[in-house]
């Protein structure tokens, strides 16, 4: 008896189709050769930047990160690391515009205390509703609430990007069913942002029906962050590829591999 496969549907954000799901960051690196190799590694094409913390040409006489990784070759995502407040965030991304010349697509991030990182959501929903409104594309770092989820969806969100755990943790997926949830309704890309350690960790996310994952400390802390650039590329598609075939079902009894029916005597 054949069984259906899953739709393996393009990984689409603001009307843009993108071949890689695995989305990096652009800081922690040794230097900006480092920044470049790694970011090849992963095949990536979507490189997250922390406008408060990283050079893209706000201090001209200092190296820049888009000489290494261009636009020309890579989706720049403007981010809002290290904002506390809707204000701030919103102020980061409009400068982060005028720097790009217009770019639109960004990350949102509001943060709730800078010892969990965690996200303060209703300063997080402010600020989408202004940066929508104001003509962003918003790609989110939020909450594994479903709930809160789908708020950010309603208020025009192009993805939604809930935390498997605490940012730069390394602590894996600490709710799988929550991210089910969240990917069971959401009708724009759901992407894992934060807490992944290992390659183990991007696969499992990418077998939970994730449309992608976003990493950066995972690859920058690594003993070896070009090698590990490359193992979490692996990982993303084979998790898509599992996702797509469809697991065996769980059992809770022994099922032989070689049936005894028709052995040969």
């Amino acid at each position: 008896m054949e069984h259906a496969t899953r739709e393996d549907k393009p990984l689409i954000i603001a009307g843009k189709r993108y071949s890689s799901r695995l989305l990096v960051g652009s800081g922690k690196y040794r230097d900006l050769e480092q920044t470049r190799e790694a970011t090849e590694a992963a095949g990536a094409e979507i490189i997250t930047v922390a406008i408060r913390r990283v050079n893209i040409g706000q201090n001209p006489n200092e190296p820049s990160l888009l000489d290494v990784v261009p636009p020309s070759r890579y989706t720049i995502l403007p981010n809002t690391a290290g904002c506390y407040t809707a204000k701030d965030a919103v102020y980061t991304l409009q400068l982060a515009r005028e720097l790009l010349g217009g770019h639109k697509l960004v990350k949102l991030e509001v943060l709730g205390d800078e010892k969990t990182l965690f996200p303060n959501m209703p300063e997080t929903i402010a600020a989408a509703e202004t940066l929508v409104r104001d003509g962003f594309d918003v790609m989110v770092y939020c909450s594994d609430d479903p709930i809160q989820a789908r708020i950010l969806e309603q208020v025009g969100c192009v993805a939604v990007m809930p935390l498997a755990s605490l940012i730069g943790s390394g602590m894996g997926i600490l709710n799988p069913w929550n991210l089910s949830l969240i990917i069971e309704q959401a009708t724009v890309p759901v992407l894992v942002d934060a807490g992944v350690g290992t390659a183990s960790d991007a696969a499992i996310a990418m077998e939970l029906g994730c449309d992608g994952v976003l990493m950066n400390s995972a690859i920058a802390l690594a003993q070896d962050p070009v090698r590990m650039a490359r193992a979490m590329r692996l990982a993303v598609e084979a998790g898509r590829e599992a996702f797509l075939a469809g697991r065996m079902a769980r059992r809770f009894s022994a099922s032989p591999s070689s049936p005894m029916a028709g052995r040969v005597a």
